[in-house]
């Protein structure tokens, strides 16, 4: 399934596995349940330390990524390709022992959602949306032993599809019932969950010189300038990138030919915090006094 150059870059990725992995695989006769198969042992021998055993899934064909030992709650159902399969290359590499980018803020408030939460997404492997949903899911799942997530390829699981009347992708499912279609950020997952961001760090931070509210493009900007005078700075945001998040192509923005929204806002974050800029995410503003 993987051409040779893209296995030599694999195996370079997976040298960065820090501790064994066990893929539990539950295979049919069917031809997605031999390529998913293929794809598996393709990917066993760029390791020795991922290590692969037939089991029965709720779903076949599917497969599971864990640490050895436990159910880390991490599964694919289908071949994860396409769009998807930088979340398998993830997945790997976190259940291994590798920690998902995420700030201490929000892998503290993952760890202390209490409840058991199974999670489902609906996905198309063409889907540009999806994968920043699924990676979001995975990472909640390896912080929180209470919490599992299930990828699911709507091509191949097509009656569960149907049955459920689903329209779009992602579709989010949680413990068997409907629980959010479309783009999501790790904050607005957790947000639901009833991890809301504790106000008391708020009251804690320094007043700033200049405070924007807004996360967008033109936000941004003004903070990166502001910064740049060396004074302290602060963004307050709902969903930093505002709405470019929900575009895909972007192609007016000066000197750049095309670029897609997420990697636009991921950009734009990135910049920000060169300067030092307090990013404050999931908060809105409802008033301001003097």
């Amino acid at each position: 399934m993987l051409d040779q150059e893209l296995k030599e870059q694999l195996g370079e990725y997976l040298k960065l596995l820090e501790n064994n992995i066990v893929i539990k695989v539950s295979a049919g006769n069917d031809d997605v349940s031999q390529e998913m198969v293929s794809l598996i042992n393709e990917l066993a021998a760029l390791s020795p330390k991922i290590i692969i055993k037939n089991e029965t899934l709720p779903r076949t064909p599917s497969f599971s990524v864990n640490r050895e030992g436990e159910d880390t709650g991490i599964t694919f159902a289908g071949v994860p390709m396409g769009h998807e399969f930088t979340s398998l290359i993830l997945a790997l590499l976190q259940v291994s022992g590798r920690a998902p980018k995420i700030e201490p803020e929000l892998v503290n408030r993952i760890k202390a959602i209490e409840g058991n939460y199974l999670f489902e997404t609906y996905v198309s492997l063409s889907c540009h949306i999806c994968p920043e949903v699924v990676q979001a899911l995975n990472a909640i799942s390896v912080l929180n032993p209470n919490i599992t997530h299930t990828m699911i390829d709507g091509a191949v699981f097509t009656e569960e599809v149907e049955s459920k009347g689903i329209l779009a992708v992602p579709t989010v499912y949680l413990n068997g019932s409907f629980f959010e279609s479309g783009r999501m950020t790790i904050e607005d997952i957790i947000s639901r969950l009833g991890s809301k961001p504790d106000i008391n760090e708020l009251n804690k931070k320094e007043p700033f010189d200049v405070l924007v509210i807004g996360g967008g493009p033109a936000g941004v900007s003004a903070a990166i300038y502001a910064a740049r005078k060396g004074i302290r700075v602060g963004i307050v945001a709902q969903r930093f990138g505002g709405q470019i998040l929900d575009t895909l192509g972007i192609e007016n923005f000066i000197s750049v030919k095309y670029t897609e929204g997420p990697k636009l806002a991921a950009n734009l974050e990135e910049h920000a915090k060169e300067y030092g800029i307090d990013i404050m995410k999931s908060y809105r503003v409802v008033n301001i006094t003097k």
